[in-house]
């Protein structure tokens, strides 16, 4: 890429201070979307989810494809509903999902006064007209890919005992004109070949894994073939400066539709999002994310990237659930990608073995909670440092080593921060009482 920044090598979006672009301003040229594409096989156009029992709050375990998709349990609580939690690729290789809870046992939420709410500032997007999509889409869509895969998944039982072949379906978006590609490591995991079809183009090139990190849902392959690449690579932008309410475009191999890539427009409907204790920093967004949107691109009305696509939320049951999607924030990716670039193994990471949520409000005042802030224990696994160090459902931790806890994604940055065997001084408070424990990290469990 063209510029060099104090993250790497990679090509971010302008400043702040640019001017806002004219409908015909900053164009790129972009070829034509190809009338076919190969058809996606005989596998599955769905992966697979997992049903979760009865629980008090939300608990997301993401399994490492092509694995069978977790059981996740949780404490007890009111009425609630399971709604799947899925990875947005298409095909066997994509190895299921995992499952969120909702509340739905209140009867509502009385809105704030006109006093109380919050101000907001100008919208700082401006997608307004067709023609602005039509804009943003000739200086994204270049940049954007779909990726097949082939894999094989382990039989189970006496009689189906062998590996049988199977096949997914992605999305990825151009780095560089080297022809390193971004995705969701998801999208390749275990894949035995890796294919990717450029915009424009109807016949795919192969490529190559050469970095994944299953933790962040993050991975980087590259092209053997790269003619063609220059002016394709993406721009990010900020995912930080993006404001809930901006209007952003979803593109991506939905459901590998022949044809070429499916746009669909939407909002940043929330920001720091958290699955569980695994995916944090996710942008939710009301853009339709579907099957085979995995690893492609959340867009402002820049034409920058925020966001990789990543998952999106099912109703199951009785519970009715629309356009909630979520993106991996750009500006948690950036960090990462010269080491996967490299192809060099994700460091080893402190494990603490909870699941925890954000304390709100609602929360402290439902409970009667203490502490202003903080990560609130929802499970402890058996036989874990949290386990050995005493926490309990209930406990809300509020520092851990020198990092101050206000969310669940802090608690989980300041474990991963740590390596194993680091012991580690806990703030914790159990009903009224602050305690300090002192906690000795492990390794994280493989696959999980």
């Amino acid at each position: 890429m063209d510029e060099t920044t104090p993250q790497g090598r990679w090509s971010w979006g302008p400043t702040d201070d640019r001017e806002p672009d004219t409908e015909t301003g900053g164009k790129v040229s972009a070829p034509e979307a190809p009338d076919t594409a190969p058809p996606l096989g005989p596998d599955r156009d769905e992966p697979p989810t997992a049903v979760l029992p009865p629980a008090a709050s939300p608990t997301v375990v993401r399994p490492t494809p092509p694995a069978a998709p977790p059981v996740v349990t949780a404490t007890q609580g009111p009425r609630w509903a399971a709604v799947a939690v899925v990875a947005a690729l298409v095909g066997a290789a994509a190895g299921g999902g995992a499952v969120l809870v909702l509340d739905d046992g209140d009867a509502g939420t009385s809105l704030p006064a006109a006093s109380e709410a919050p101000a907001f500032g100008a919208n700082t997007s401006r997608v307004a007209r067709p023609q602005d999509i039509q804009g943003i889409l000739a200086r994204v869509q270049p940049g954007v890919v779909s990726i097949r895969t082939e894999a094989f998944q382990e039989g189970s039982g006496l009689f189906d005992a062998a590996p049988t072949p199977s096949r997914g379906a992605g999305t990825g978006m151009i780095l560089s004109a080297d022809g390193e590609i971004l995705t969701n490591a998801h999208v390749v995991a275990d894949a035995t070949a890796v294919r990717v079809t450029m915009f424009g183009e109807t016949a795919p090139r192969e490529a190559d894994v050469v970095g994944a990190d299953a933790d962040a849902d993050l991975a980087v392959i590259k092209l053997r073939d790269t003619t063609g690449l220059e002016g394709r690579p993406v721009r990010f932008g900020s995912s930080d400066a993006a404001k809930v309410g901006d209007a952003v475009l979803a593109i991506g191999n939905a459901l590998a539709l022949p044809g070429g890539p499916t746009v669909t427009l939407g909002i940043v409907s929330a920001k720091d999002r958290s699955l569980g204790n695994q995916l944090t920093s996710l942008i939710q967004t009301d853009a339709a994310i579907n099957s085979g949107n995995s690893g492609g691109p959340l867009v402002n009305a820049d034409g920058e990237v925020i966001g990789v696509n990543t998952a999106v939320i099912q109703s199951t049951g009785s519970s009715a659930v629309q356009n909630i999607g979520f993106a991996i924030a750009i500006d948690a990716v950036k960090p990462l990608l010269d080491r996967l670039t490299r192809g060099e193994a994700a460091p080893p990471q402190g494990f603490l073995g909870v699941t925890t949520l954000t304390l709100t409000d609602e929360l402290r005042e439902r409970f009667s909670f203490v502490p202003e802030s903080g990560a609130l224990v929802n499970e402890v696994v058996a036989g874990t440092p949290a386990a050995a160090a005493g926490l309990e459902p209930g406990d809300i931790v509020t520092r851990l080593g020198d990092d101050a806890i206000e969310t669940n994604a802090d608690l989980t940055k300041a474990v991963q921060d740590h390596a194993p065997g680091d012991e580690v001084a806990m703030t914790v408070f159990r009903g009224q009482e602050e305690r300090t424990v002192t906690v000795t990290l492990a390794a994280r469990p493989t696959g999980g």
